[in-house]
């Protein structure tokens, strides 16, 4: 008899580590199994593939060092498991100028950067960049992390929420300034076929309400930022009013990363118990 997955609903993941964190997170506190994790990524990509960023990471974790054959989730959840038996996830959602969440300088804080995500164990020193090595196929690197950084910024949700709706407030009539909607009349369906092209993916059975909807609000948020950042047709923006046009948008974006932060540490905390 097949199992009906543990799951609570198939809604838009705003990227891979957001799943991964959530998802090893659960299973790692025991409210998961493997197969569910393993669902949930499928989204993602065909393929996915595992490998240890150098030796030492790889005799640690058992995974293989590059240059050789590449391992696979099942064996990197393993790993984490002998690693951080329940030590929760941490996402990571770094930009140049923005590096909250990083550990201390390293090769995971670089390959996360220049990601634009990342997992971080912090019990267990190790940090997990996901990244297309080919059409179809995510490669999940771990990297040694021998200074965890400090605690991570706490920002509560309802206070990341309530910024995020004001911000949402704040994208409209920033478009209406730059006159997005004047110059693309479709720029709506422009923002609704960019949500409805988004991964979805399976969030699991006990995933709060309330994350739930500050992902979704985020992810409406980044597809208006997404059409607010498009030159008009035909014209093309001065070097002055891209720079203000740059400078209107990154308050947003910020809120939503912070958003995004906040809801999936909120959801690990109560996943992971």
């Amino acid at each position: 008899m097949l199992r009906a997955p543990d799951v609570a609903s198939l809604t838009p993941v705003p990227c891979p580590s957001a799943t991964f964190t959530v998802w090893t997170s659960a299973w790692l506190a025991g409210a998961a199994a493997p197969d569910d994790v393993l669902d949930a990524l499928a989204p993602w990509a065909d393929a996915h593939d595992v490998q240890a960023a150098d030796a030492d990471t790889a005799r640690v974790t058992a995974l293989p060092s590059p240059g050789e054959p590449v391992s696979s989730v099942t064996f990197l959840l393993a790993a984490l498991r002998r690693s951080a038996p329940r030590g929760p996830a941490r996402l990571v959602l770094p930009v140049a100028g923005d590096a909250r969440g990083l550990p201390g300088p390293g090769p995971f804080s670089q390959q996360a950067m220049s990601a634009g995500e990342g997992v971080l164990f912090a019990e267990a020193g190790l940090g997990i960049v996901p990244t297309s090595v080919a059409d179809g196929v995510l490669r999940w690197t771990v990297y040694p992390v021998a200074d965890p950084g400090p605690p991570p910024e706490f920002v509560a949700l309802n206070q990341a929420e309530r910024e995020l709706r004001d911000q949402v407030r704040q994208s409209a009539s920033v478009l209406t300034s730059l006159g997005v909607a004047r110059h693309r009349p479709g720029v709506r369906e422009e923002i609704a076929a960019a949500l409805r092209a988004r991964p979805t993916s399976l969030w699991p059975a006990g995933m709060p309400g309330q994350p739930l909807r500050v992902l979704q609000h985020a992810d409406e948020v980044e597809a208006i930022l997404a059409a607010a950042s498009v030159d008009e047709p035909g014209g093309a923006l001065s070097a002055s009013a891209a720079t203000a046009r740059r400078e209107a948008l990154r308050p947003i974006e910020t809120a939503v990363r912070v958003a995004r932060r906040a809801a999936v540490a909120e959801a690990v905390r109560i996943l992971a118990g």
